[in-house]
């Protein structure tokens, strides 16, 4: 069901978890779709994709975002210490938001929602992932120096609308 929701879908999307692992050894099915699209997976999903060990996707994160993002038509925000995004044209950026307090359950599906949000306002597919990936990690960062280490994925949704207000308002910081 999931690989013909991506084939057939008449609207951008992004496709997380277990919507990547549909694809683990069809990796190359993710290119046959009309619609842009973001997927976000972490080292463990990039693997089960592409058929790599993890630790070799860790040891070059932008070139195997590059390389994916090319080969799948698609932008790739590669999770992790230091997101990285690409885009099938070759570019790609590092992320320079977040750290060790989003690595705890569910917040992975937060950056999931600010992303699909940022499409649904018609945001193109690489900058959508750019601004959820920055606006995730900075409300990330926030909830963190409130909280400390017992930061939650419902902490880091609590502060994104401030993150994006911060963003938008040119004060980041």
């Amino acid at each position: 069901m999931v690989r013909r929701l991506v084939a057939e879908s008449p609207v951008p999307f992004v496709l997380d978890a277990d919507g990547l692992n549909a694809f683990a050894g069809r990796a190359g099915g993710l290119a046959d779709r009309s619609s842009p699209m973001v997927i976000t997976p972490h080292a463990g999903e990039f693997g089960r994709l592409t058929g790599l060990d993890p630790r070799a996707v860790i040891a070059d994160r932008v070139g195997h975002a590059r390389k994916a993002a090319s080969d799948f038509r698609c932008t790739v925000l590669l999770k992790g210490s230091r997101t990285v995004v690409a885009e099938p044209e070759g570019r790609a950026w590092v992320n320079p938001t977040g750290g060790p307090y989003l690595a705890t359950g569910g917040t992975g599906d937060v950056l999931t929602g600010a992303i699909a949000a940022f499409l649904a306002r018609r945001l193109e597919a690489p900058d959508a992932a750019r601004l959820g990936a920055f606006a995730h990690g900075l409300a990330g960062g926030m909830a963190a120096g409130e909280l400390g280490d017992g930061t939650t994925a419902g902490d880091v949704l609590a502060m994104l609308p401030e993150a994006i207000g911060r963003v938008r308002d040119g004060a980041p910081g």
